[in-house]
């Protein structure tokens, strides 16, 4: 696979960024990469994990669009510039899930609305799991899936679900449920050495991120609240109830690595066998959490599973 040449500390010239506003009217960030001038094949809507921003994903990004594909990305509500829901600048917090999802069936009525078909959903993390929530419920309706290292478990996980959710209801009631649920660092907002031993092997990839958290500072965001893990438990519960994800029907590419230290590897295994049209590239000790964002090797077969899905998508 070809090496991308992207400069990844800027926004390309061809892209653009914009608001766009929820129901309620709050103001959410995107950024939108046109259709290639002799035709698009069709259009990725894609969505970040908790914490992130999709200025950490130039570089696919950029890859799709010169495959000839018209690319979006968006914040979520309360995190990356899209202001926050907690009581500071670094917690992430929301009251529920279901919040989300509601903003994104707009968005992708909006979107679907605005651009050439065929339409494709991605979503990395917290926002595999809210694609994938969102798909399931009915809101959205893609040609097809792609997840990277969805979230529907916590690796800290120990204890079935049921009881972890029990015991995070617990913790929420105790105080704030904006509080954070653990602590990251010594400072607020400061990044822990360790951290990048959870995300990618590619240290270069991970120099960029903070390159970002540096120069634009609205960016930086640290743990989750106690709302946030209650609710994240409530939401990955709900997918896992009979008959919810056998309704995503549409074919499915998930790559994701056993080895991750933030989400649960084998709730995703059992996923990948409920969805009816799934693809699951498997990795191990080669890759963590950040599979797009990870040494070459790793994502260029990332990409390429998801690039012979999206080929095959454009073929129809």
């Amino acid at each position: 696979m070809p090496r991308s040449t992207i400069n990844r500390r800027a926004i390309p010239p061809e892209a653009s960024e914009s608001r766009w506003e929820a129901a309620d009217g709050w103001s959410v960030r995107r950024i939108d990469w046109l259709a290639p001038a002799k035709g698009a094949k069709g259009s990725i809507l894609f969505l970040p994990g908790r914490g992130d921003f999709y200025e950490k994903y130039l570089e696919v990004l950029s890859h799709w669009n010169a495959s000839g594909w018209h690319v979006t990305a968006s914040d979520w509500r309360g995190q990356g510039d899209s202001g926050r829901l907690g009581n500071d600048p670094v917690t992430g917090h929301i009251d529920d899930f279901s919040t989300w999802c509601e903003d994104l069936a707009l968005l992708w009525k909006h979107w679907k609305a605005e651009t050439p078909g065929p339409h494709v959903l991605a979503g990395h993390s917290m926002g595999g799991h809210l694609v994938l929530r969102t798909v399931a419920e009915g809101l959205a309706d893609p040609a097809a899936l792609i997840l990277s290292a969805p979230m529907l478990g916590f690796t800290a996980s120990l204890l079935p679900q049921a009881v972890m959710h029990q015991a995070a209801k617990l913790m929420m009631a105790l105080g704030d449920p904006r509080r954070p649920a653990w602590k990251w660092s010594e400072a607020p907002g400061q990044v822990p050495e360790t951290r990048i031993h959870l995300l990618t092997h590619d240290a270069e990839r991970y120099a960029d991120e903070l390159w970002w958290r540096d120069h634009r500072p609205a960016l930086v965001m640290g743990p989750g609240s106690w709302g946030w893990v209650e609710r994240g438990y409530a939401s990955m519960r709900l997918l896992e109830e009979p008959g919810m994800l056998e309704r995503v029907t549409m074919p499915v590419v998930l790559v994701a690595t056993d080895d991750d230290k933030l989400v649960g590897w084998k709730p995703i295994a059992r996923a990948a066998l409920r969805l009816p049209d799934c693809e699951l590239v498997h990795f191990g000790k080669e890759a963590r959490h950040e599979v797009l964002r990870e040494a070459d090797p790793v994502r260029d077969k990332a990409l390429a599973a998801i690039d012979a899905l999206l080929a095959r998508v454009a073929a129809t």
